[in-house]
């Protein structure tokens, strides 16, 4: 829970916000709003606080629907798929992602942490 903490005071600060409004399951864009370069200086933070490399296109999901549509060319499971390209990923979070990429952006807060809490282990 101490990432969590950490994730949820930056995204507080920066999108201007009550921490208690940030929960694991929040929506990072749907819910909180947050923009483009909002997460561009949320990686920058994260990386600063917690000492590890951060890479956008990992920890914000960026490549999700283009990886997906690329699983559908080669005719791969998308399961599959996104478990090799996001291996910090639960196998529960992927099935939920694949069954919820008609809402919007997918990227939750607990996805931050999981991301965070796996590259902390590198």
């Amino acid at each position: 829970m101490q990432t969590f903490h950490v994730i949820q005071q930056e995204l507080s600060q920066l999108l201007d916000m009550e921490s208690e409004e940030i929960q694991m399951d929040s929506y990072v864009v749907r819910d909180l709003g947050a923009e483009s370069i909002d997460l561009l200086e949320l990686a920058v933070a994260l990386n600063a606080r917690f000492s590890v490399p951060v890479r956008d296109s990992e920890i914000f999901l960026k490549p999700l629907r283009g990886l997906l549509d690329q699983c559908l060319v080669e005719d791969t499971d998308p399961f599959t798929c996104l478990r090799r390209h996001f291996p910090y990923l639960s196998q529960e979070r992927c099935r939920e992602i694949l069954g919820d990429l008609e809402g919007g952006p997918v990227l939750q807060v607990r996805d931050l942490v999981s991301y965070i809490d796996w590259k902390s282990t590198l």
